[in-house]
Order: structure tokens, then C-alpha cells, then sequence
């Protein structure tokens, strides 16, 4: 009987059992990825060159069609891409504004974050031997890679004064239409424990457009003025972005508060605030945020305006006021002589003020004094560093009890690390920043204030912010961007204390967001 593998067969074996040179098995994976990115390149040329001689002839869209999108609805894409099809439109494209048209779409596509970049566009012809097709129609395929819709996260936070491990659970693309649902716990040693639930949901398959419905639960201590703090309740919001980047938030807050857990030496202000309240308002936001990095700006500005109107007309609640508060950053880089291009060190200046104004419930007659629940607090690592927490402003006793007007600022310098270079996300600073918090003063302590008296009083408190120096520290510090927060370790001394105020002189922590 004769072998199934000839001669050649046995020189195939042969070559198989001899050892392979590591350098030319190398050379040639080189020689093959060389090929292959020159093949891609000389590919990308000739569509380009291809679109360039072709950019102001007349086309039609036939159809558009979204590539591995399995668990997003037929009618959330249709939203977004069926005004763009020729049959919608006037008149015809031309290949680049064609082109253009779905390039946005696609681009509204990566917004809602469900798609993993890159999203990819192609075109072609349609079959010409259809009778429903012409000669200038075109069709788009978009193809895309959805995220993953379940994202669990686990970990500790260290920072604030607070430590504390969290998780959280993100399911997105819920119902096909890009909507998400988020739930966040967390346990620590301020905040005792945590429970939130939010759900937001695009509207009319827009990004810039989104509906926000959320809950809470939480108990946090206070120690700084000798209580705990229950909060339960929710909120809704509705969310844009305008087209000149502006960002919009605009919602109602219900929440019920109680003041609990009083230590044996809590203040008569501490304990006048103690128990239940009811808290009804609406707020808006307002963001324009034009820096080129959120934790580490080398250039560019900020701005934040947030509003909170409680207790007025139909809000009902037991508590009123009007709350304002506005924030402020610029950073410039500063140049060195010789040095070509961005230097690494830039020059950051921030501004913050906020007043609480008193109202009067529907079912009172004279406006209501605020709440210590209610009141600004300043002084800490994430806002005036070289304070302890909560460390400027009133007092009564051992507590903080919190002010009705306030205004800070803080002036950094940041350098590279000399080893590290401008690239990493690391910097040295050096700080100088102050701030004061006063509380809504009533001359007359035996009565209670009027609406003329509170207006009085305010403006005579507004006056009093200018009169002497603001409480103020310096120090130096290492600054960290990371991609979810900016870490700090700083040095500062206090420079000038008012009476009552408790400073730091020392290292201080702090991690935050949007840091003063």
C-alpha cells in the first residue's frame, strides 16, 4: 500500500522539526508589519485622493447602516440618522458634505458612551443593477464596539480628613437608547455610610440633552460641630450643553434632614438646630469650563454659577432661602528664557464667594434664620489649606457653626519635578491662600429680623468681608493628577488667624475634584 505523504511531504516535517533564528523569525514579523502599514497607507491615500477629485460632485445617501450596535434600539439610531438620508433632505450633497453629515452623527454616536473609540466610517456603492438605485447614491457603513454594560468597581479613598472603601455598579445602555443606571455605597469614617441611585436617560437621542432621576440615603458625621447628619431623599434634573459648550443643569431637590447624635459639649446653636427639617428647592448650574486639563491646567479659564431657591410659594418645606455661589480659575503658563515651547510651569488663580439670603415661609411672617445645615463652611485641605476643617469662620463653643457670606481665594505656582519632566502629572507648588465666612448679623438679638432688618443686615455684612485682612496661610506641596481626582500633600503655616479660627501648621492631605 502506498504512503499518503510523498517526498515532499517528508521535506515539509524536516523543515518543521529545524530550529528557527530567533533574529530572522524577527526580521520577518518587521519586513511583514513594514508591509502591511505601507499597504494601509498607500490605501488611505487613495481614498483620500479619491474623496479630493471627487469632494464637489453631487451624491445621495441611500442608507446608512450601524455595524455590531446589538443591544442598541433600531429607533434610538433612526433618531439620529434618518434626517440625514438624501429622501430628507432639499437638495443633494455634495461627497464632502455627505461625508460630514454622518461623520457628526457618528461623533454624537462616541457622546453617549456606549461605544468604544475608535468608531469607524466606510462607504460604498450600491448594487447598480437595482432598479431603486441611481448612479450618485452612496451607502455609509458606521461600525462600532459597545462597551461593555456592566462595570463593577470596588476600592478605598484616603483624603479629607476621611477614609473610606466604596463601590459601585454601572449598568449602561439599559433600555437600548443609551440611558444608564448607576448605583454607588460607601462606608467610612465621616461618612458613615452612603446609598445612592441615579438613572439618566438622553432625550430625543441627543447627547447634549439629558433627563437625570436620583436618590439618596446617608448618615455622615459632623465633628467639627459635634453631630450627625441623616439625609433622605431624591432629585430630578434636566441637562444640556449648548452649542457654544456651556453646561445647564436645572432640577428639584427634595430632601429630609436630621440633626442627630449630638455630643455631650454640643453648642446652644448645635442643639437649637437639632432634629427634623424639610428641605424643598429648585437650582440650576452653570459651567463654562475652557481649561485644557480639569486636575492640572496648563492654560485656559473656569467658571461655575449655582443657584438653590428653597421653601418659596409651592416648594413648601420648612426651610427658606436663597443660596448663591460662584467659583473662578485662570491659569496662564509663564515662559523661561530658553526654554522652547511650554515650559511646565504655570501661574493658577481662584476665586469663590457665596451668600444665603433668609425668606419668609407662606405660612410665617418674618423670614426664618438659617440653618447650620444650611450655612457655607470654609477652611481645609480642598479649599483653604493651611485651616483645619470647617476652620474659619463663627463659632459657638468647640463647633463651627457655619456663615451666611463668604469669599476665598488661592494663588498657585506650579513647577515639573526637575527628573520627571513637564509631561508627567506630577508638580511641586507654592500657595498663598485666605478666605472670610461671616454670618447674617442681627443687631438687635432680642427680636426677631424683619424683611428690612435681614436686607439691612446683609448689606452691612457684605461691607464687613473688606474690612481688614482675610484669614490666610502659605505653603509649598506635591500635586497629583490622577484621572479620576487631584491629590495634594502640603506644607502651610498660617499667616493670619482671627480669634477663635483654628489654622494647621503642618502636612495636610487633600483630595478633590475641583480644588481651590
Amino acid at each position: 500500500m502506498a504512503s499518503p505523504l510523498d517526498s515532499e511531504d517528508d521535506n515539509i516535517f524536516e523543515k518543521l522539526q529545524q530550529s528557527v533564528d530567533p533574529k530572522v523569525a524577527e526580521e520577518k514579523l518587521r519586513a511583514a508589519e513594514k508591509n502591511r502599514l505601507r499597504q494601509y497607507a498607500q490605501t488611505q491615500m487613495r481614498q483620500v485622493s479619491l474623496v479630493e477629485d471627487n469632494s464637489t460632485l453631487p451624491c445621495t445617501i441611500n442608507s446608512i447602516r450601524i455595524l455590531n450596535a446589538r443591544n442598541t434600539r433600531r429607533g434610538f439610531l433612526e433618531k439620529i440618522f434618518h434626517p440625514i438620508l438624501s429622501a430628507n433632505q432639499d437638495r443633494p450633497y455634495t461627497l464632502v458634505e455627505a461625508i460630514r453629515e454622518v461623520s457628526l452623527g457618528a461623533e454624537k454616536l462616541y457622546k453617549f458612551d456606549i461605544f468604544r473609540e475608535p468608531i469607524s466610517l466606510f462607504l460604498d456603492r450600491p448594487d447598480q443593477t437595482n432598479p431603486n438605485t441611481s448612479p450618485t447614491d452612496i451607502d455609509f457603513y458606521i461600525s462600532v464596539f459597545e462597551k461593555s454594560r456592566v462595570l463593577l468597581k470596588t476600592g478605598t479613598d484616603v483624603g479629607n480628613a476621611e477614609g473610606s472603601a466604596y463601590a459601585s455598579l454601572l449598568y449602561r445602555n439599559v433600555f437600548g437608547g443609551a440611558e444608564n443606571l448607576n448605583f454607588n455605597a460607601s462606608f467610612g469614617t465621616r461618612t458613615r455610610s452612603s446609598y445612592q441611585a441615579i438613572f439618566d436617560t438622553p432625550i430625543l437621542s441627543n447627547p447634549a440633552y439629558r433627563l437625570e432621576f436620583g436618590g439618596l440615603s446617608s448618615t455622615t458625621q459632623k465633628n467639627w460641630a459635634s453631630h450627625e447628619e441623616v439625609l433622605a431623599g431624591g432629585w430630578t434634573k434636566f441637562k444640556w450643553l449648548t452649542t457654544g459648550g456651556h453646561r445647564h443643569e436645572i432640577g428639584y431637590t427634595g430632601l429630609w434632614r436630621q440633626i442627630t447624635g449630638l455630643a455631650a459639649n454640643a453648642s446652644p446653636t448645635v442643639r437649637k438646630d437639632a432634629g427634623d427639617s424639610v428641605k424643598s428647592s429648585i437650582t440650576h448650574t452653570w459651567i463654562n469650563d475652557r481649561r485644557d486639563s480639569s486636575f492640572l491646567p496648563s492654560r485656559g479659564y473656569y467658571t461655575k454659577a449655582t443657584s438653590e431657591l428653597a421653601g418659596f410659594g409651592p416648594l413648601r418645606g420648612d426651610v427658606s432661602f436663597w443660596k448663591s455661589e460662584i467659583e473662578t480659575q485662570a491659569t496662564l503658563p509663564i515662559p523661561i528664557p530658553g526654554i522652547k515651547g511650554n515650559s511646565g510651569i504655570t501661574w493658577t488663580n481662584s476665586l469663590r464667594g457665596g451668600l444665603l439670603y433668609p425668606l419668609t415661609l407662606p405660612s410665617e411672617s418674618h423670614p426664618q434664620p438659617s440653618r447650620i445645615n444650611d450655612r457655607f463652611q470654609l477652611g481645609g485641605p480642598a479649599d483653604v489649606r493651611g485651616f483645619r476643617l470647617s476652620g474659619l469662620g463663627p463659632r459657638d463653643g468647640p463647633d463651627a457653626i457655619g456663615g451666611d457670606i463668604y469669599a476665598a481665594f488661592s494663588s498657585n505656582i506650579l513647577f515639573p519635578l526637575p527628573r520627571l519632566g513637564k509631561d508627567r502629572p506630577i508638580r511641586i507648588q507654592a500657595f498663598i491662600n485666605g478666605g472670610r465666612l461671616l454670618a447674617l448679623k442681627n443687631r438687635d438679638r432680642e427680636k426677631q429680623m424683619d424683611s428690612a432688618a435681614v436686607q439691612r443686615n446683609f448689606y452691612s455684612t457684605i461691607e464687613e468681608l473688606g474690612h481688614g485682612l482675610p484669614s490666610m496661610s502659605a505653603g509649598i506641596g506635591l500635586v497629583y493628577a490622577h484621572p479620576v481626582a487631584r491629590f495634594e500633600l502640603n506644607f502651610g503655616v498660617p499667616l493670619v488667624l482671627r480669634r477663635g479660627e483654628e489654622g494647621r501648621k503642618g502636612l495636610q492631605f487633600g483630595i478633590g475634584i475641583n480644588l481651590l
